[in-house]
């Protein structure tokens, strides 16, 4: 469906923003007014990385007039892959500042923000607040979820996206016109269910394929023209090279944007609603947890101990710990991983950063193995505080 502008236009273009923006102009949908309303909006970009890089890119680009990024991350080598507006020479500075220089490169025309901060409860409203549209580019459920709460009480419309391997979704959710994202997946995933972009990986050009679609949703309600993506969700499939929509109603039960709301203000614990990891798991790695630096005392002792790598096996060619066997946590859920284990020795369990192998651990003490413990921070803490030598990812 066709929705108003979503802001007033500027009151005029510079001769050097004609000139820039001329190709926008002569679009009779955009034109000149169209293109004041880009000057004259306010955007912010909830992360700087695989998605949030080329939707700050293009936004710039397209003469948002103010454009907003908030990450509190650093740069780290493994993001360049993806991350398009850092650089090798941004590696350690923070993502956020990092980004704010490449924009400045693209359009000195433009005002550009920079929030280096983590998003939480204490800030959002605030800093949603100052905005007209808020693009998302979050890699974890917990802020997916904060971000649309935020949104929908302050009456704010945000374009959506989600990147997995090969598949990318984007949506836009504006609770006054249809549904906000609780109406989609009112409840998150079993934790560990979905694994992330960090665990499972993504194309690193899948990363522009959903972000300039972002980027083109946002202009679309800026100005006001064609149908945005409310009330659909658009899913694209990078390996067959397919792009299909699907209707999302807005949910007259949400408890969020329904008729008779019951939340009316933000989750005291967004981390906890989502859950790191399971009920079970939290338990059974309760005092069953060990460092890196205990691992590798046990090893030097010559202990005996069955260490276990739970992750896939096209990521424990990239890099594995020293005399770990590999048996990926599927394995352990399904069952046909205990026959594998010896009785004999005691049961070391690892991932590359904790979780999976805190869910494995949960199956293995339920069968017996009482012992059984799991490595805290995994591959990446042994490579990082052990033999930094060896290749991270």
């Amino acid at each position: 469906m066709s929705l108003p502008p979503l802001v007033e236009p500027a009151s005029e273009l510079t001769r050097d923003e004609v000139n820039r923006y001329s190709r926008h102009l002569i679009i009779p949908d955009v034109g000149m007014s169209g293109q004041k309303r880009l000057k004259n909006a306010r955007v912010l970009v909830v992360g700087a990385g695989g998605l949030g890089s080329p939707a700050l890119m293009y936004l710039a680009a397209a003469g948002v007039g103010t454009l907003g990024v908030i990450d509190f991350d650093v740069v780290d080598e493994s993001n360049l892959q993806r991350q398009v507006i850092h650089r090798q020479s941004s590696l350690g500075k923070p993502k956020a500042e990092s980004a704010a220089a490449t924009v400045r490169e693209i359009n000195p025309l433009i005002e550009v923000v920079v929030h280096n901060t983590a998003l939480d409860r204490d800030n959002i409203m605030d800093i949603f607040g100052r905005y007209d549209l808020i693009v998302d580019g979050t890699d974890n459920f917990a802020t997916r979820y904060m971000v649309n709460d935020a949104a929908v009480l302050l009456g704010k419309p945000y374009v959506w996206g989600s990147i997995y391997r090969f598949d990318g979704q984007a949506s836009v959710f504006w609770a006054e016109h249809g549904p906000c994202y609780r109406c989609l997946y009112p409840e998150p995933p079993p934790p560990g269910m979905v694994p992330s972009c960090a665990e499972g990986g993504v194309l690193g050009v899948l990363c522009a394929s959903i972000g300039s679609i972002q980027v083109n949703e946002a202009i679309k309600l800026l100005a006001g023209i064609g149908e945005p993506l409310v009330g659909r969700l658009m899913i694209y499939d990078a390996l067959e090279m397919t792009y299909r929509t699907v209707k999302v109603r807005k949910d007259p039960e949400c408890p969020l944007c329904g008729k008779n709301p019951t939340q009316t203000e933000l989750l005291e614990d967004y981390e906890a609603f989502c859950g790191a990891v399971s009920d079970e798991a939290a338990e059974a790695a309760k005092e069953s947890t060990i460092t890196v630096q205990d691992l590798k005392g046990m090893q030097d002792r010559g202990d005996a101990i069955f260490l276990v790598d739970v992750r896939e096996p096209n990521e424990y060619e990239i890099v594995s710990i020293p005399g770990a066997t590999l048996i990926p946590k599927g394995e352990f859920l399904n069952g046909s991983a205990l026959e594998r284990l010896p009785q004999d020795r005691k049961i070391v369990l690892h991932c590359k950063s904790g979780v999976r192998s805190a869910e494995a651990l949960a199956v293995v003490k339920n069968a017996g193995f009482g012992d059984a413990v799991h490595v805290g921070g995994g591959v990446l803490a042994w490579v990082n505080q052990i033999d930094p030598s060896l290749p991270s990812y």
